[in-house]
C-alpha cells in the first residue's frame, strides 16, 4: 500500500539521478499519450469498420478545426504547468495553490465561451476547409458534438498538467485508462449496437474525457499536504493570471500558428479528393503513436526543468538534457524499427481497403527520419519551456511551419501534383526544426528565463 501511495503522489526531481527520475516520469507519460491516442485511433477504427471509408475521411477533417479551436486552453496548461513545476520545486506552497485556483477558473471561463459559439462557427470553419460536400454533414455532426463537450476535454487536460508540474504522472496516467476504457465500450455500443454513426464516436469521447476531468478535479481536492485548494483561491488574482498567460500564450500562439497551417494543408489535401484524405487520416493516426515516446520525453523533460530551476540546480538540468536526448532518440529509433517492420498491419487495423493501406503505409516510410530528428527538437524545447522560455520554441515553430513547410507543401504539389508532397515538406520542416532548436538551445537563453528572475 505504501508503494501504491508513492506512486501517486508528487515527486521531487531535484534529486537522485537525472535519468532515473525522467524515465520514472516519463513512463506513466508515455502509457497516458498511448492511451489519449487511442481515442483518436478507436474513433477511427470503429468509423471504418461500422461505417466506411467516407465517415473515416470525414472525422479526418475536423483535426485542424479541434487544433485550432484550442488554443487557449494550450496557453494555460503551458503556463500553469511551468508555474507549478517552479513553485513545486521552489517549495512556495501558498503561490502554487493559488496558480491552480486560478487556472480552473480561466477554464471555465473559455469552455463555456467557447461550447456557446460552437453552433454559429462549425459550418464557416468547415466550408473555409472546403470539406467535400459527400462528407461535410458528417463532418459537422462530428465536430459540433466535440466543441460541445469541449469543457471535459480542457479540463482533463489542464489538471493533468498541474499534476505532472508536481511530478505525479500516475494519476493522470489511470485517469486516462478509465476513460480510455469508457470510450472504446462506448463506442462500439454507440455506433456498432445503436447505428449513430461519425455522432457516436464523437458522444463517446466526450464523455469519456468528461469522466477523465472529474478524477482529476477529485485528486487536487485530496491533495490537502501539498495543495489545500480553498473557494477563495478561486478568484482570479492578475498576479497569478497574467504571468500564466505570459508564459503560456507562445505556445498557445503556436498551436494557432500551426493549426491555421494546417488548414491550408488540409485544404491542400482535401483538393486530391477523398482517397487522399482517408489515407492522411491513417498516416495521422499510426504516425501519433510513433511521436509518443518525443512528446512523452519532452513533456518530462519541462516538469524536470521546472523543478530545477525552481530549485536554482541548473548544473542538473543541462546534466538531465543529455540524459533525456540519450532516452528520448533511442524510445523513437526503436519505435520507427518497429513501424517498418509491421506498418501494414498498423494500418490495416483502420481499413480492410488494400491500395488505402499500401498506400498509407509507403506516406508513412517517407517521414521515418524525421522522428529522430523530432526526439531532438522535443526534448530540447522542453527545457526550454521548463525554464520559462516559451518565446523560443514559438518562434522556432513559426520558421518551421509558416517559412518551411507551408510554402514548400504548395510548391512541391504544384510542381508534382502527388499528395507525396504534403509529407515531404513535413519530414524537412522536422529536420530543420531539430537543427534551430539545438543550436538556440546552446545560446543558453533558457538558463535567465525563470518566472523568479522577473519578480
Amino acid at each position: 500500500m505504501e508503494i501504491f501511495s508513492k506512486l501517486f503522489a508528487p515527486r521531487d526531481m531535484t534529486t537522485g539521478d537525472p535519468w532515473k527520475r525522467i524515465l520514472a516520469f516519463s513512463f506513466p507519460l508515455l502509457l497516458g499519450n498511448l492511451a489519449q491516442q487511442a481515442y483518436s485511433a478507436v474513433d477511427s477504427m470503429v468509423v471504418g469498420t461500422y461505417v466506411g471509408d467516407h465517415a473515416l475521411a470525414a472525422v479526418g477533417t475536423s483535426g485542424p478545426i479541434i487544433h485550432l479551436l484550442i488554443v487557449f486552453f494550450v496557453a494555460i496548461s503551458t503556463g500553469v504547468g511551468i508555474m507549478v513545476s517552479q513553485y513545486f520545486g521552489a517549495k512556495r506552497k501558498e503561490d502554487l495553490v493559488k496558480t491552480i485556483g486560478n487556472c480552473i477558473t480561466i477554464t471555465f471561463i473559455v469552455s463555456i465561451t467557447l461550447m456557446a459559439l460552437t453552433p454559429f462557427i462549425t459550418t464557416p470553419l468547415l466550408t473555409f476547409l472546403g470539406v467535400p460536400e459527400s462528407i461535410f454533414n458528417w463532418s459537422k455532426e462530428y465536430l459540433s458534438i466535440l466543441l460541445g463537450g469541449v469543457i471535459g476535454m480542457s479540463y482533463y487536460n489542464i489538471l493533468s498538467g498541474v499534476l505532472r508540474g508536481m511530478g505525479n504522472s500516475s494519476s493522470p496516467l489511470l485517469y486516462l485508462l478509465v476513460a480510455s476504457i469508457i470510450n472504446i465500450v462506448l463506442d462500439i455500443y454507440f455506433v456498432a449496437n445503436m447505428g449513430l454513426g461519425v455522432a457516436g464516436v464523437a458522444w463517446a469521447t466526450i464523455i469519456a474525457q468528461g469522466v477523465s476531468a472529474l478524477l482529476c478535479l477529485q485528486k487536487l481536492y485530496r491533495m490537502q499536504d501539498e495543495v489545500n485548494l480553498q473557494p477563495h483561491h478561486l478568484i482570479p488574482d492578475k498576479n497569478y493570471l497574467l504571468p500564466m498567460l505570459r508564459l503560456g500564450l507562445p505556445s498557445g500562439l503556436t498551436q494557432a500558428i500551426f493549426s491555421t497551417a494546417q488548414f491550408f494543408v488540409q485544404s491542400l489535401v482535401n483538393s486530391f479528393g477523398e482517397f487522399y484524405i482517408a489515407a492522411s487520416l491513417l498516416v495521422m493516426r499510426v504516425d501519433g503513436f510513433v511521436m509518443l515516446p518525443n512528446f512523452s520525453f519532452g513533456m518530462a523533460m519541462t516538469t524536470f526543468t521546472g523543478q530545477n530551476v525552481g530549485a536554482k540546480r541548473l548544473d542538473r538540468v543541462q546534466q538531465g538534457t543529455k540524459q533525456g536526448l540519450i532516452l528520448s532518440i533511442s524510445a523513437s529509433v526503436t519505435l520507427t524499427i518497429l513501424v517498418v517492420l509491421f506498418g501494414h498491419h498498423l494500418m490495416g487495423l483502420f481499413t480492410s481497403t488494400e491500395e488505402l493501406i499500401t498506400y498509407s503505409v509507403r506516406m508513412i516510410a517517407l517521414l521515418i527520419p524525421g522522428y529522430v530528428a523530432m526526439s531532438i527538437t522535443q526534448v530540447v524545447m522542453g527545457v526550454m519551456r521548463g525554464s520559462g522560455d516559451t518565446l523560443t520554441p514559438m518562434w522556432t515553430s513559426i520558421i518551421t511551419t509558416v517559412i518551411i513547410r507551408l510554402p514548400l507543401a504548395h510548391i512541391l504539389a504544384y510542381l508534382t501534383k502527388r499528395p507525396e508532397s504534403i509529407f515531404v515538406s513535413l519530414l524537412c520542416a522536422w529536420i530543420s526544426g531539430s537543427i534551430i532548436s539545438s543550436i538556440l538551445y546552446r545560446r543558453g537563453k533558457w538558463r535567465r528565463s525563470s518566472i523568479f528572475d522577473r519578480q
